[in-house]
């Protein structure tokens, strides 16, 4: 009889320990840059959208046991698609710079002012929370515990050996990856769910491939969102962007944030040719949004 029992609490722990596969948001990309380039991906591996106001971000800072600062989220999230929250920061002294300009076009939603959960600086659990009816649906790190200075890949895994990989990266969930983590682990092996991503390399944000968006047992088509400019460099009197699926908008940032060009598209189509753009010479980015997501590339007006 005890040993029945003793089965069945290990069940429940591991029951409890993750959500059920491809039912409930999870975080799905995490970024840790240089000065506050922070931010959060989410992904919705349902099959509906889902209301992004019962949902908040905390932080549990430098080892505390209890959320130091949170946010709630706002807006919505399409079936099969990401969420980006970005550090809201625009100016500051050099001990606390700007989040870059480039990072916050890609978001949905930009965090309030410090303290703020995308404050992190790599040694903060990140909770994701459903409000109600309350629950921890995915949790990055482990709670409680604060490594020196950051998780690495090698046991103990608290800083201690090994290459860090939650400060100075962009980490990315694997495919594989259908639901989040519930309960704390101890300890955390950031290699088990999350591939790296060199620092500031904001490349696959905005998109994410998971093993959840099935149809008839096989993997539907996902793609990550590619993005070609030419010529590049140009000189401005005629450009044309190509994408893997159909662009619904561009915009041309320069190097300081401002929006120096906006094109909606009437109709959807994955190539888009500009001509005569008026812009001076210099180093652009170019953000293109899509029909899954949005791309960021670099643009040089020569």
């Amino acid at each position: 009889m005890k040993k029945t029992l003793l089965s069945l609490s290990l069940i429940t722990v591991a029951l409890v320990g993750k959500a059920q596969n491809c039912s409930e948001l999870f975080i799905s990309e995490y970024v840790e840059g240089a000065g506050n380039n922070k931010a959060m991906e989410f992904y919705n591996p349902t099959v509906n959208s889902i209301n992004m106001s019962n949902y908040r971000l905390i932080r549990y800072s430098n080892g505390s046991p209890n959320g130091s600062d949170s946010t709630d989220l706002s807006g919505s999230i399409a079936s099969y698609s990401t969420f980006v929250i970005v550090n809201g920061q625009t100016s500051g002294p050099a001990t606390s710079p700007a989040c870059s300009p480039i990072l916050q076009a890609l978001a949905q939603q930009l965090d309030h002012a410090y303290p703020a959960p995308t404050y992190a600086n790599g040694d903060d659990a990140m909770v994701l929370a459903r409000i109600n009816p309350y629950a921890r649906i995915d949790i990055f790190g482990e709670i409680g515990v604060q490594p020196a200075p950051a998780w690495s890949d090698l046991p103990p895994y608290d800083g201690s050996a090994g290459k860090w990989w939650t400060k100075d990266h962009s980490l990315q969930r694997k495919s594989t990856v259908k639901a989040g983590v519930m309960t704390s682990p101890s300890p955390f092996i950031v290699t088990l769910e999350w591939d790296s991503l060199p620092k500031d390399n904001w490349s696959k944000l905005g998109s994410h491939i998971c093993d959840c968006n099935l149809v008839t047992g096989l993997k539907s088509n996902v793609k990550s969102i590619h993005l070609n400019i030419y010529p590049n460099p140009a000189n401005g009197s005629e450009i044309a962007f190509v994408s893997n699926t159909g662009i619904k908008e561009i915009n041309i940032v320069n190097a300081i944030g401002q929006t120096v060009y906006t094109h909606t598209t009437l109709v959807v189509d994955s190539t888009v040719v500009l001509k005569n753009l008026g812009i001076a010479k210099g180093i652009y980015y170019v953000i293109i949004k899509n029909e899954l997501g949005t791309k960021t590339e670099k643009l040089i007006i020569q």
